[in-house]
């Protein structure tokens, strides 16, 4: 047989089909006829995205209607900003794994949160239910959380929220729960029926005018409360209203009509902050009960320096941080403790800086007296010699006290700071 007749056999050969199958010789891995090597499409909503498998992202869709298709493996779930008027039960129900549920800025009412909407989901951690239908939520249905005892974070803030919105049950199943925000809503009080778990409560931006103890009993690990900007006058925060909060550790009064620090304060709180009020006395005791404190604002109030006790911060030894800015001090506040790391004192009517007031303070990094009645002149001798730790420069401030000639000594105790004029 010569070549040209051999190539032909070959040609012949790779031309004839294969052998035909044998029976039990298919091979399963081996794709059939009209299937694919790729697995199949995963299940997502349409426009919306699915990084992976139990995550579904609908964000800023302006979606109007619940999306139907949501697969069920689904664990975080996100909604927001987009045009939701209700949150249709059959729907949520079929999602019981869900663990986020983010639903911010919609129109969801009070009318489109049925009262079982969240019964199913019992993996629920995080709920964010804030900015709908132009603040019109006015009510949690009874009943609607009590199932959800996975739930460490509830986002209820910019809402219409009244006291008879929220009862004693409505919080207190939630045996998870460590971070609750209610502010920006229309309270009076605060919400009866809070978990032992929550540590963080967020009740700024409402119209709470007093604070009972009863209320707190439960909410006994409690490490911040936030109340700035309520309406907590001379009685809205009675004396022991917050010792049921032994462990409080934050408390933010920033923007109310306080007259005086609150009494009987949890012995172990770290940072108060009260700026923004009318404190115009501080006396001998009235920071006594709280030793441990490290922050200390005082900020914007009415203190005057006759009103000052000399020993009103006497027992104060761990304070590294006091803001008395912005108030009407004349001089220096005796008794500063020793531990001072920042004293903020602009804005205030100070005429004169004395050596004594600052004697012992080391370790004082920043002192602001910007924006004072202080001349140059009115700086005694030896004023900056116990101050070798300050870092931050600071100004001193003029604008309707004449300049007066710097005296020779002026600068001789001032270390790693420049004393300046504007």
């Amino acid at each position: 047989m010569g070549r040209p007749t051999q190539w032909l056999s070959l040609l012949l050969l790779l031309l004839l089909p294969g052998p035909l199958p044998v029976a039990g010789m298919e091979d399963a891995a081996f794709p059939h006829l009209g299937e694919s090597s790729q697995p199949p499409p995963r299940a997502c909503p349409p426009r919306c995205s699915c990084p992976r498998v139990d995550t579904v992202d609908c964000d800023g869709l302006d979606l109007r209607v619940f999306p139907d298709n949501i697969t069920r493996a689904a664990q975080h779930l996100s909604l927001q900003n987009n045009q939701l008027q209700e949150l249709p039960y059959n729907e949520l129900s079929r999602l019981s794994g869900l663990r986020t549920l983010n639903l911010h800025n919609n129109l969801i009412s009070s009318e489109g949160l049925p009262d079982e909407a969240f019964e199913s989901l019992t993996q629920l951690q995080h709920i964010y239910v804030a900015h709908n239908k132009n603040n019109l939520i006015s009510k949690v249905p009874r009943g609607a959380l009590s199932r959800q005892t996975q739930l460490r974070e509830l986002y209820l803030q910019h809402n219409q929220l009244t006291d008879s919105g929220l009862d004693a049950t409505t919080f207190s199943k939630l045996h998870s729960l460590e971070y609750l925000d209610l502010s920006h809503n229309q309270l009076t009080t605060v919400p009866a029926g809070l978990p032992r778990t929550l540590a963080i409560l967020h009740l700024g931006r409402n119209r709470i005018r007093q604070v009972e103890a009863a209320r707190l009993h439960g909410a006994r690990g409690l490490r911040y409360l936030l109340l700035q900007h309520n309406q907590l006058g001379s009685s809205g925060l009675p004396a022991g209203a917050l010792r049921p909060l032994r462990g409080l550790h934050t408390l933010h009064l920033y923007g109310n009509g306080l007259d005086r620090v609150p009494l009987a304060l949890p012995r172990r709180l770290r940072a108060l902050v009260l700026p923004h009020n009318h404190v115009a006395t501080l006396g001998a005791r009235d920071l006594a009960a709280t030793p441990g404190l490290m922050e200390l604002n005082l900020a914007y109030n009415r203190l005057t320096s006759a009103r000052v006790h000399h020993r009103a911060f006497r027992r104060l030894r761990t304070l590294r941080s006091l803001d008395l800015a912005g108030n009407q001090l004349t001089r220096l506040p005796m008794g500063l403790p020793t531990g001072l790391h920042t004293l903020r004192l602009q804005r205030n009517q100070l005429r004169m800086l004395e050596p004594e007031p600052l004697a012992g303070l080391d370790q004082l990094k920043e002192l602001s007296l910007a924006h004072n009645r202080l001349r140059v002149g009115d700086i005694g001798p030896g004023t900056w010699h116990e101050l070798q730790a300050l870092q931050v420069r600071h100004r001193l401030v003029s604008h309707t006290i004449p300049r007066a000639s710097p005296s020779p000594c002026l600068h001789c105790h001032i270390p790693n700071i420049l004393v300046s004029w504007s």
